[in-house]
């Protein structure tokens, strides 16, 4: 990065004292012009730099977003890394030790808790790039909104820890009109950020409802690290992850809240991010 802005701010001023340079001779030639070389050199510059300010902007944003697509590539193959190296071990230790069945099937368990995990990684890549090819027009079917979150939130919660963290309030026999593998997503990535940003067994409340003007709204609250104001309207950007890519523990690829997004967006709903008390983060869902 450092080599590249050196050589663009050295021709930049290269390039304006040639510009400088040639006025001056213009004007020890024809005296009698100075007043309009000035102005038109005046101009000149001010166009001049103003495209090299953009030139530096464009550059700078394409840089940030190449690294981000460098840092996606290194999460998602630590994230297949992780659950693939865990399967192999459990298979490896089914085959060579004379396990019980009730060792067995835990291990037989713990993988497919990681295949799901493996599973919703390939369904987030999917999404994000389907995403970004169909329009506003989905595919649409009814479907019961109030299973689908408690199966949601069920399974994420073995996940999570061996308390039970994941506090449900759901209104029964809620439906919804929509896409239901992309508001699967959804409430899956919503739920397992508040996981991911959350202390060890602490709470994550996960609320489903119809309000009085008879609107669904979903919400999903932590009481993890909180989100700075500056970063909440960044945070549903494509390959954002909160904090600094350096000091940053958190795994994720930076791609969950882009689709929660993106899918809200072709739903018509609204996703607001709220400050949790004492501490924490609601994303609070409407859905139209």
């Amino acid at each position: 990065m450092r080599k590249p802005l050196f050589l663009f701010y050295f021709l930049m001023f290269y390039a304006l004292a040639q510009i400088i340079w040639w006025g001056i001779l213009l004007m020890r030639i024809e005296p009698m012009r100075q007043g309009m070389v000035i102005g038109e050199g005046m101009i000149f510059m001010t166009v001049f730099l103003i495209g090299a300010l953009k030139l530096k902007r464009a550059f700078e944003h394409e840089h940030k977003a190449h690294r981000q697509q460098h840092n996606f590539l290194l999460s998602v193959t630590h994230e297949l890394k992780s659950p693939l190296a865990s399967i192999k071990l459990y298979i490896q230790t089914i085959l060579k030790r004379d396990l019980n069945k009730e060792q067995r099937e835990q291990f037989l368990a713990n993988s497919l808790k990681d295949i799901e995990r493996l599973d919703d990684l390939v369904e987030n890549v999917l999404l994000a790039t389907k995403l970004e090819r169909i329009g506003k027009s989905i595919p649409k079917e009814v479907f019961d909104f109030s299973e689908l979150t408690s199966r949601i939130a069920d399974r994420l919660q073995v996940h999570s820890c061996t308390s039970q963290i994941i506090k449900a309030d759901i209104q029964p026999d809620i439906s919804y009109v929509g896409d239901k593998f992309a508001i699967t997503s959804v409430v899956t990535n919503l739920i397992e950020n508040a996981i991911k940003y959350s202390p060890p067994c602490a709470h994550v409340h996960v609320k489903l409802y119809k309000n009085e003007a008879g609107q669904i709204r979903l919400s999903v609250a932590d009481l993890g690290i909180g989100i700075q104001d500056e970063e909440k309207k960044r945070i549903f950007n494509k390959f954002y992850r909160v904090g600094s890519e350096d000091t940053r523990k958190t795994k994720g690829t930076g791609l969950g809240l882009y689709i929660v997004k993106s899918v809200l967006d072709k739903h018509n709903a609204q996703i607001k991010v709220l400050n949790n008390t004492p501490t924490g983060s609601i994303f609070d869902v409407t859905f139209n």
